[in-house]
């Protein structure tokens, strides 16, 4: 029989994903399952850059690109970074990959040393901790509560730095609890970072524009830790281009080279016809997503309100992305049906079993007393998924 290596042995896989496909398993098997457990907007592509995709095809745009990307996908990111962020990133230091979790693994796998510190604030994105695990670096998470926002202090960062930190990885808008850093506690953290420069720190700001309440504010818009910062954006989310699969980053060149480097080896450049589509996106004004960023707020409104008259759950006002990350400990040890909640994991499977409604642990994200609800799916689905969840909820004593 053949050995599979300890690497993929010892790597979990995506909750996300498994939760996908668990619903698509139950589905299949008839039961009226709603998923709110992918976060993939519900909208399609606009038709702007499907056209744009289109015409690349005709133009032959359909052999190998540079390993970095086009350059005049590079410009027109360098562009997005100026007008978007007040970020000066040339562009040979723009590396365009498969998506913003290839450019993420990139920077750890350029950066980061067997047996390095990689400092993650909880919760995190789920891919953080594997990418950091197969890079062979040493994870370290520091929590972030609900009473917090879910949002850590400079004095939290500074407490978890050793002599053996390399890098920190984090993400604003968040996901998976939707918290959005203010540029004051960016700041914050900056104070902190300064005084480190050997550290490395991902700024993931992939729900960049899907902000309900404030202005984005980017980590490397600080001219004294600008260097050590890697400013991690795509078109997947804001632009409902999951498929596609396109993110970048904006980093110093020595990095930048790196990534490009590891890129070679591994995938080389991405699709030429989504480069082609997603200088359209990149070219256009973000203002054009008010109606999508104004569908997601209404949602949040009503899942907010919904959850709110469930006795038992805590939330706190996500200001980004489209998740809900409630605190449902109130629950554990409670009991219906022969089932007890032990955990946010007994809690995801008994509402996808008891209610028909798919969710994901926050055990996957680093908090073990949440669950991540995605809004990412029309009134009229959430409405009835809310419904489900509250009937089920009650059930338990």
């Amino acid at each position: 029989m053949i050995e599979l290596s300890d690497r993929i042995k010892a790597m979990e896989e995506s909750a996300t994903i498994a939760m996908s496909r668990k619903s698509r398993e139950l589905r299949a098997e008839g039961k009226d399952v709603i998923s709110l457990s992918l976060g993939e907007p519900d909208f399609t592509t606009p038709e702007f850059i499907k056209e744009a995709a289109v015409k690349a095809m005709e133009d032959n745009f359909t052999m190998y690109t540079p390993v970095p990307g086009y350059l005049d996908l590079r410009e027109a990111i360098s562009e997005k970074f100026k007008r978007d962020n007040s970020l000066d990133y040339p562009t040979d230091q723009i590396v365009v990959s498969t998506g913003a979790k290839q450019s993420i693994a990139n920077v750890v796998m350029s950066v980061v040393n067997k047996g390095e510190e990689v400092i993650i604030p909880a919760p995190f994105w789920v891919s953080y901790m594997e990418i950091v695990k197969v890079s062979e670096g040493i994870p370290v998470v520091v929590n972030a509560g609900i009473d917090n926002d879910f949002k850590i202090s400079g004095k939290q960062l500074e407490a978890a730095i050793t002599d053996k930190t390399k890098m920190m990885i984090f993400s604003t808008p968040c996901n998976p609890t939707g918290s959005v850093y203010s540029k004051e506690e960016l700041r914050d953290l900056a104070d902190v970072i300064k005084r480190y420069p050997d550290i490395v720190v991902i700024a993931d700001e992939i729900y960049e524009h899907i902000n309900f309440s404030k202005d984005h504010a980017s980590l490397a818009q600080f001219e004294d830790i600008k260097d050590q910062v890697v400013t991690v954006n795509g078109v997947s989310k804001a632009w409902a281009m999951t498929g596609w699969r396109l993110g970048y980053i904006g980093a110093n060149k020595e990095i930048a080279a790196a990534c490009t480097k590891m890129q070679g080896q591994f995938t080389s450049g991405t699709c030429s016809i989504t480069q082609k589509a997603a200088i359209a996106a990149l070219k256009k004004d973000p203002n054009v997503l008010s109606e999508m960023i104004g569908a997601f707020k209404s949602r949040r409104e009503l899942v907010l309100n919904a959850l709110g008259k469930i006795n038992g759950l805590k939330t706190n006002v996500p200001e980004g992305a489209f998740y809900v990350f409630p605190d449902v400990s109130y629950f554990y040890g409670k009991s219906f049906n022969g089932i007890t909640i032990k955990n946010g994991n007994d809690l995801a499977m008994y509402l996808l079993n008891e209610a028909n409604v798919a969710l994901v642990t926050g055990e996957a994200f680093g908090d073990k007393d949440c669950i991540r609800i995605s809004y990412a799916a029309s009134e009229e689905t959430l409405t009835e998924a809310m419904n489900r969840i509250k009937i089920a909820l009650e059930k338990l004593a």
